[in-house]
C-alpha cells in the first residue's frame, strides 16, 4: 500500500502536564482550600499528565473534505502541505493558527468540525461571541466563587488527546469589559513557543498546550486586533457556487442516510438536490431532516419537492428515484 492511502491515525503519548507539580499543589493546600480545585488535582492525578498526540500517515486523510466542503479547497490545499511534511517526519501535524473568513452560513463551523474527524482528534468548540471576560479561555482564580477552569484547561485535562482542534467561532464578536479582554489568553496561546507553558488562573499549573490545532471564524476581520490577526494565516472562504452546492446537498443526504436506517434511497433525485443546493450550508441540515419527517407523515419512502415546503406541503410533485 502506497504511503498516501493510509488512512489510520497514529497516536503517541505526550506529557502535558508534570504529576509532581499537582502533588506539590495538593501538598500546599491548607485548610482553606478550594474543594473544586482540590478534586481537580485529584482527577488530573489519578489520570497522569500524558495525553495522545495524534500523528498522520497518510497525505490523503482530509481529501474527502475537497467534496464535503468544496467551497474551502484553498484551506485544504494549504493543509495538504502541512501533511505531507508531518508524514514525512513521522511528525504530528503542526500548522499557523487559521482564521476562516466569510459570511454567515457558508459551513465555517461546519469544515472545522469534519477536519478533527480526519485528523483523529477531538473537537472543542468556543463561542467567542458568547464570551463576556478572558477567564472562560483562561480560567478565574480559584479565589473567586464559583471559579473554575478555562476551556482550553478543560479540553486537555478531561480530554484524551494533547493536539485537539479547537474551534473559536466568531472571533470578531468578543466583547465585555475591556478589562477582561476575551481575547486576552491568545496573545500567548497562539505563540507555540508561549503555549508550552500555559498556566490557566484556576488550575495554576504549567500545561503545555502547544499542540492545540487552532480554528477561528469570522465574518469581518476589521474587528479583531491586528497582534490577534497577525498570529493566523487568513483564508477568505467563498460561498459556495451552484456546482458547490450541489455536492455539499448530495453528501449531506448520503450522511443523513447512511446513519439511519429510515428506508430512504441511497441516492437522491437531481431534484431533491437542487432544493437543497438553494439553502445556505448551514440550512441545508434542518430542513432535509424535515423533509424527511414530512415524508414518513405522509408514508412515503421517498422525497418530494414539497417536502421542503413546510407552509405548504400539499402543492408538491412526485420525483421519482
Amino acid at each position: 500500500m502506497a504511503p498516501t492511502d493510509l488512512r489510520l491515525t497514529v497516536a503517541e503519548a505526550r506529557t502535558i502536564y508534570d504529576v509532581t507539580d499537582i502533588e506539590r499543589a495538593l501538598d500546599d493546600a491548607g485548610p482553606g482550600r478550594n474543594e473544586a480545585l482540590a478534586a481537580l488535582y485529584d482527577k488530573m492525578h489519578q489520570r497522569g499528565g500524558e495525553r495522545f498526540l495524534v500523528r498522520p500517515s497518510g497525505i490523503d486523510m482530509i481529501d474527502d473534505l475537497y467534496t464535503s466542503c468544496p467551497n474551502f479547497g484553498e484551506v485544504i490545499d494549504d493543509l495538504r502541505k502541512h501533511l505531507a511534511l508531518a508524514v514525512a517526519g513521522s511528525e504530528p501535524l503542526q500548522f499557523t493558527p487559521i482564521l476562516l473568513l466569510g459570511e454567515p452560513g457558508i459551513g465555517k463551523t461546519h469544515f472545522a468540525r469534519e477536519l478533527a474527524g480526519k485528523l483523529g482528534t477531538s473537537h472543542e468548540f468556543v463561542s467567542i461571541s458568547a464570551l463576556t471576560a478572558g477567564w472562560i479561555l483562561s480560567g478565574a482564580s480559584a479565589q473567586w466563587t464559583n471559579a473554575k477552569p478555562g476551556k482550553v484547561a478543560q479540553a486537555l485535562v478531561h480530554g484524551d488527546f494533547a493536539n485537539p482542534v479547537v474551534v473559536l467561532d466568531e472571533i470578531d464578536k468578543a466583547g465585555g469589559d475591556a478589562r477582561y479582554d476575551p481575547m486576552g489568553a491568545l496573545y500567548s496561546l497562539l505563540e507555540q513557543d508561549t503555549a508550552k507553558a500555559f498556566k490557566d488562573e484556576f488550575v495554576d499549573i504549567d500545561i503545555d498546550a502547544s499542540h492545540i490545532l487552532w480554528v477561528t471564524t469570522a465574518n469581518d476581520e476589521r474587528s479583531i486586533p491586528a497582534p490577534i490577526l497577525n498570529r493566523m494565516n487568513v483564508y477568505e472562504v467563498p460561498r459556495p457556487d451552484r456546482d458547490a452546492s450541489l455536492a455539499i446537498a448530495g453528501t449531506l443526504y448520503r450522511h443523513c442516510v447512511n446513519e439511519h436506517d429510515w428506508g430512504f434511497p441511497a441516492e437522491a433525485d437531481d431534484a431533491v438536490l437542487e432544493c437543497l443546493a438553494a439553502l445556505p450550508p448551514r440550512d441545508m441540515k434542518k430542513r432535509l431532516l424535515s423533509a424527511f419527517g414530512n415524508a414518513k407523515l405522509a408514508g412515503r419512502d421517498w422525497l418530494e419537492t414539497g417536502d421542503f415546503e413546510q407552509s405548504r406541503p400539499g402543492r408538491s410533485r412526485k420525483i421519482g428515484f
